[in-house]
Parts: structure tokens; sequence; C-alpha cells
């Protein structure tokens, strides 16, 4: 596992680079999952302009105003968080930088270097204002494309989409909630991938109705997108070990190398009375943990099927012999890597949405599928994921299955409901000043 960029480079490449201990592994992966989402987004916002299914408005802009006081602050302050932080962290004592996250969440830094920061793009931003000013400030009407609100409608998913899967999670683990509030809604792990989804996409229904985008469009051209920076993002739940694994793998237990061997049924006993604290700690008692006995097939890799998340970021499991640092645990007994197949599933099923975009001309409709496609391949990988369940009426599901089987249903509702009503007229061309 490589918890930061780091520790990877390090390892593939023989590299040491201190700074790239700033780059959380499963940061980056959101990340890219991001930009990968956009990129598919733009390509089919503009083909869908092409085609005159969506327009663009027309908007009064400013031009020749000098900068304000509001847009000078918040460039001082963007700055100074920028200088304080990233210069800190060579600066600082390297014992209150090992862990990245811890430091980039306290109040260390460098008090200097954000002063020097935040001066510093406070002038560019009034460099720049001051260069275009005018003697008398001017109103210029600019059309504006669904295509050109793609940075907009990121970080609006980015924002929402966040808070909502830190939110979601908390949930889902209320216990740890409970006992650190703050520390689970400021933590930088854990986050549930639905609750962001929500979120997000209520932000987004918000801005799409302000700035006069169609909305089933909009959702139809997001929907590859979005399949896509999910499988994107597993990645960074496997690279670093985040606990977003699968249930154990009975078949196997962990050798002192980490790597999976074949075992019997009272070594693997053994294996747990060993280390019955942490399992009862999780699942209450030992008769409770979750497993399943699958032994990998001769032609695939045992850790296709069993791995053990050596080094994992989050601490989990037995120390590693001869380890040193921070990151020196794996799972004694190996479970399934859940991210490893939906990184593999839903990169078919972003194939398969994007085959699809232009066979159905019903705006809405391959949205409907994305939900249909996405809740189902959820609602089966919850089978062999380690999960809160809750009791209802003598079932124990858990919140993704409850949440999968919901966009199930609303994705074919959506489908049927829109297929029936047909394809409707094209929209004049937009020309709203705003």
């Amino acid at each position: 596992m490589y918890p930061n960029l780091y520790f990877a480079i390090k390892d593939l490449f023989g590299i040491s680079l201190p700074v790239l201990r700033f780059i959380n592994s499963f940061g980056f992966f959101v990340a890219l999952s991001f930009i990968a989402a956009a990129v598919t987004l733009t390509k089919e916002l503009m083909r869908k302009e092409r085609e005159g299914l969506l327009h663009y408005r027309e908007q009064l802009v400013l031009i020749g105003k000098p900068a304000t006081p509001s847009e000078l602050s918040l460039n001082f302050l963007l700055g100074f968080i920028l200088g304080f932080k990233l210069v800190g962290l060579f600066t600082a004592d390297s014992a209150l930088t090992a862990n990245v996250q811890e430091y980039l969440l306290s109040l260390q830094g460098s008090l200097p270097a954000g002063i020097v920061g935040g001066a510093l793009l406070a002038g560019l931003k009034f460099y720049e204002k001051n260069k275009q000013k005018l003697p008398q400030p001017q109103e210029k009407k600019v059309r504006i494309w669904p295509h050109d609100r793609v940075g907009d409608l990121t970080i609006y998913a980015f924002i929402f989409g966040f808070a909502g899967a830190k939110i979601f999670n908390s949930l889902e683990t209320w216990d740890d909630f409970v006992r650190d509030p703050m520390g689970s809604l400021f933590s930088f792990s854990g986050l549930t991938f639905y609750g962001g989804l929500i979120c997000a996409a209520l932000a987004i229904w918000y801005y799409a109705r302000k700035n006069g985008i169609g909305f089933w469009h909009l959702n139809d051209a997001a929907a590859p997108g979005l399949m896509l920076a999910y499988s994107v993002g597993r990645i960074g739940c496997q690279v670093s070990g985040d606990g977003d694994w699968g249930i154990l793998n009975s078949a196997y237990i962990t050798s002192a190398s980490g790597k999976p061997v074949l075992t019997d049924h009272v070594d693997l006993m053994k294996t747990l009375q060993q280390n019955s604290a942490m399992y009862v700690s999780q699942f209450g008692s030992l008769d409770k943990v979750p497993h399943l006995t699958v032994k990998a097939p001769s032609f695939l890799p045992d850790w296709l099927f069993a791995y053990s998340y050596p080094h994992n970021v989050i601490g989990e499991g037995v120390r590693i012999a001869d380890c040193n640092g921070q990151y020196c645990s794996q799972l004694p007994i190996p479970v399934f890597p859940t991210p490893i197949y939906e990184t593999l599933v839903c990169g078919i099923l972003f194939f398969i949405l994007w085959s699809l975009r232009k066979r159905l001309r019903v705006p809405g409709t391959l949205f409907g599928i994305y939900l249909i496609l996405n809740g189902i391949e959820r609602f089966l990988i919850e089978h062999i994921r380690v999960n809160s369940t809750y009791n209802i009426f003598g079932f124990h599901p858990t919140q993704a299955e409850l949440i999968s089987f919901g966009l199930v249903i609303t994705g074919a509702l959506i489908y049927f409901n829109l297929k029936r009503r047909g394809t409707p007229p094209a929209a004049a061309t937009g020309t709203q000043v705003e």
C-alpha cells in the first residue's frame, strides 16, 4: 500500500522526494476522478451543443472595474493558507509533518511564508485588475455555453460531494462519530460515495436550474463521467488501503511476508484467537466476524481474492516485522479486495454508457440507466463488503444496500416515465441576459 505518493515513488523507482508526502494517494486518485468526470462531461455538453440540444445564455459582464476589497481579501486568504502550510511542510520539525493529514488540519505552519504568500496573490489580483481598469467601467454581453460552466459544476460537485460523503459516513459509523465528532468530520478518511452523490446532485440541480441548463441533458452528459470517476476513485481506495475493503476470505491467512497462504480451519481459528481483540472491537465477537471461503482459481493470482493490505493508511491489523515508521500494519487474515472489483466493473459500465449515449434520444433515459447499473453494482458488492447494518423488520441491510435499492427503483421510474413521454422538441436558442 502507498499512503502517499512519497512511498509509491520510493518503492517503484527508488527515488526519495519528501515533498510527495504532501500528496495523499487517495486524494490523488480522487482528484484524477474529478478530472476524468470533467473531461467527459465537457465532451458530452459540446456534442449536445453542436446538435442543438443545449444553448448559450447571454450574460452582462462588468469590465474595467478595479479589484474589490472582497477579491483582494479572498486572494490574500488563499495565498496565506498555501504559504503557511506548504512552506511549513518543509521547514517544520519532521516529527510534526510525519502525518501530513494531521499537520494540514493543525494550526502549525510558517507565519512569514503565509503573509508573503497572501501578499503575493493579493498583489497579483490587484495588478491584473489594474491593468484592465477603464476610466469608466463598461458592461459587455458575453455568451456562456453550458460547457463553459464545467469548472463551476466541478467545484460544486467537489464541495457538496465531499460534505455529503462525510455526513453519510458519520451516520454509517455513528459510534465512531459520537466518540470523536470533530475527528470524524474533518479527517481525510471515511467517505461514503452515495452521500456524496446525493448532496452533489442536489447542488448541481440548483446550479443548472439557476443558469438555464437543461437538467436531463446535463444528467445524461454527466452519467458516463460519474461512472468513470467512481472507477478511478476506487483505485485510490485500493492503493492507500483506506479500510474500504471486503469481508475476510477464510480460505487464507497472511504470512509474515504479507502473502496470502492457504489454511485450514484449525490455523484459521488460531489466527482469529491471536487477534481476537482487533476482531471483537470491530464485530462484537468472533462468532460475528463476516467471512467467505473462496480459493482463487489456478489461473488467477491469490491476492485478487485475498489481500492483506500491508502498510495500509489507517493502521489496521498487526505490525509488520522489521518495519519502522507510521504505516507498518497488515491484516492477519486477508480480505476480498473489493475496490479492485469495483474499478474493473465500473470501468466496463462506463464503456457501456459511453456506447449508449448517442442511441438514447430521450433526455434523461441514459441517466436512468446509470442509476440502475450503479445501484445493481453496489448492491451486489455489498454482500462481500464490511459495513454497518440496520435492523428493519427482521432484515439487516446496510446503508449502501438501502440506497442502491432506491437508486435502482428511481432509475427505472425515470427511464420508463421519460421514455413514455418521448423526445421533446428542441428548445429555441437561448438569449437570456443575466
